[in-house]
């Protein structure tokens, strides 16, 4: 018995202890193992037998038995879509169409999206010349699912092959209320053209480009007109395309196409105005194509003159585009007059003008208004010497007045200019109104010793001007007149001025008033007037200040002189500041003078001790 145990014991196999438990580096899946099995063709599955069918009875078996397994597939996944569309197929290999239509019918309860579900049915239909089955189909899938194209291209083109032209028309105009993409709407105007309904075909043009109002379909239009020769009718839509984009959603391919139809006809004049009207409303960058066409229809059929109206057209579209970038770029602006006074229009001119005008300075000081101001002057000049328009010209010279602030800077020469015109029209009430010739009339009343007229000249000139040269007048004339107390009115007056010029932007004006009234003072004014006078007086300051070039863009910076006044309370600590730096700049003086002399300050303490 133990002799048996042991030899069981013995043929028992020993198992290997695996050391390394880690999985592999390469990992096999079934998948891969299948896919090898495959490729090595290690399990080789014979071929189905061929079954001879013989009689009738081995035939309904085969189908009862070919139908249970279609609707097992069917019951197992109701979704799978293929699966009902073999079983449909299956049963018209057997003329079976009856049931075929019986499954497409089941399928379509399960899914009546799917595409291709109709498609094989109405496929089916028409195959066996099923034509009424079909047309039912075509109607219920276009009914079903509108927006599927393939449905009405397919409906459509059964109807025209059938010869049923009104039918297929029909399906078209359905087709075309729901607004089709722009192919479809081509694809009826074939239709109409291969039965040699021109008429029919516009009707349908002018429905498509409302409903796609693009500009390439406007051009197929008119091309369409153009092409039956009905002329008259291409031009009538280009011209109604104009009007349909207007200004504002212009494209340089419709006025090409315009022109190019009008160069067709020999109509070059209207060829040219086209030209024109487009390049003067479209902005160069856009405008590339139209310059070229432009160019060369002027090389082929114009003159000297032509050419050199495309190069002012080309020139007046960089000039645009620079007043667009920078509207307060002056010289750009003065660029741009000159060339139109050249060459354009007196309204066009105007037009120009008064879009430069209204670029107004931002900034309300002097030295912005310079070049600003020459825009209003050759406005003016052009009015009266070009344009030959007093009265325009008149109502440029008061409007440049009544927008310059008078009461922080003015420009004496509008006054001039403007005075120097009302007299050539021989208008001296005007001119008299208008001009400083308000020296002379002062002048006159002082001659004729009218102290208070002359005082109240001045007051009047003052509400039309801060100018310190009228304020200085003004006090010499107070000092002039003789009258007692003279000095006390002309120092007033002098106090008077440098309070109102306290807001005045120009500092070069006031330190002149501050000047003009320490001169005064220095004849006239005791110890502590001049004193007072002294205290107003500015720190003439070095400062810095950004620079930038006509584009907007850093130009570097600029060193410039500014003065800074005592009685701006914002400038009082700025003066504060300026008075500890200049006593901190003589401590340092000194102290390098002591430490570079010690022997002279004791030299100096000891001598001042006797």
């Amino acid at each position: 018995m133990a002799a048996s145990t042991a030899a069981g014991k013995q043929r028992i196999p020993k198992v290997a202890k695996v050391k390394n438990k880690a999985p592999a580096e390469v990992q096999i899946t079934a998948e891969q193992l299948l896919r090898e099995a495959k490729e090595r063709e290690l399990e080789l599955l014979p071929p189905p037998p061929q079954q001879k069918i013989t009689d009738e009875e081995e035939l309904n078996d085969y189908k009862l038995r070919k139908r249970k397994t279609f609707e097992d597939n069917i019951r197992k996944n109701r979704t799978v879509i293929s699966n009902w569309i073999k079983y449909a197929q299956w049963e018209e290999s057997l003329k079976e169409i009856q049931r075929a239509r019986s499954i497409y019918e089941r399928a379509l309860d399960v899914d009546y999206r799917n595409i291709t579900l109709w498609l094989k049915y109405a496929e089916m239909e028409m195959k066996n010349r099923q034509v009424n089955h079909a047309r039912n189909i075509w109607d219920r899938a276009i009914t079903t699912l509108p927006r599927v194209n393939q449905f009405w291209y397919k409906y459509t083109y059964m109807e025209e092959m059938l010869g049923n032209v009104a039918g297929a028309r029909q399906v078209f105009e359905r087709w075309m209320e729901w607004q089709p993409e722009e192919q479809a709407w081509h694809s009826y105007i074939n239709f109409e053209l291969r039965y040699k309904e021109v008429e029919r075909a516009r009707t349908i043009y002018e429905r498509f480009v409302l409903v796609h109002p693009a500009v390439k379909n406007w051009i197929k239009y008119a091309r369409f007109e153009e092409k039956h020769a009905c002329f008259a009718h291409a031009r009538k839509v280009y011209e109604r395309a104009v009007e349909f984009f207007g200004d504002e959603h212009m494209d340089e391919h419709l006025y090409v196409a315009f022109a190019k139809f009008e160069e067709n006809q020999k109509e070059f004049e209207r060829v040219r105005v086209i030209y024109k009207y487009a390049l003067d409303r479209i902005s160069k960058q856009e405008a590339q194509e139209l310059f070229k066409n432009y160019t060369i229809f002027e090389k082929k059929f114009g003159d000297r003159r032509g050419i050199e109206d495309i190069i002012v057209s080309k020139r007046r579209f960089q000039y645009e585009e620079e007043v667009k970038a920078n509207p307060h770029n002056y010289d750009a602006w003065f660029d741009y007059l000159r060339l139109v006074e050249s060459d354009a229009e007196a309204d066009t001119v105007r037009e120009v003008y008064e879009r430069a005008i209204a670029n107004v300075p931002p900034i309300q000081e002097k030295r912005h208004w310079k070049r600003y101001i020459y825009l209003w002057i050759n406005y003016a000049l052009y009015e009266e010497l070009e344009a030959k328009d007093p009265e325009r010209t008149r109502q440029v010279y008061q409007a440049s007045l009544e927008l310059i602030p008078h009461k922080k800077f003015t420009f004496a020469k509008m006054w001039l200019y403007y005075a120097q015109f009302e007299i050539r029209q021989k208008n001296l009430p005007f001119a008299r109104r208008a001009l400083v010739l308000w020296k002379s009339y002062i002048d006159f009343e002082i001659e004729q010793e009218e102290t208070e007229r002359t005082r109240n000249l001045y007051r009047q000139l003052l509400q039309r001007t801060q100018h310190v040269k009228v304020w200085i007048s003004f006090a010499q004339f107070e000092l002039s007149s003789g009258k007692e107390g003279s000095v006390t009115k002309c120092r007033q007056i002098y106090e008077e001025a440098n309070k109102t010029m306290r807001n005045c932007e120009e500092k070069e004006e006031r330190l002149m008033l501050l000047e003009s009234w320490r001169g005064f003072e220095d004849e006239f004014g005791t110890v502590s007037d001049k004193e007072r006078v002294d205290k107003l007086m500015p720190e003439k300051v070095k400062k810095r200040r950004k620079v930038q070039a006509d584009d907007g863009s850093d130009a570097g910076w600029e060193e410039y002189y500014d003065y800074i006044f005592p009685e701006d309370a914002a400038n009082q600590p700025n003066l504060k500041l300026l008075a500890m730096a200049k006593l901190w700049k003589k401590q340092q003086q000194e102290k390098e003078a002591a430490e570079q002399d010690p022997d002279k300050d004791i030299d100096e303490s000891e001598s001042s001790s006797f």
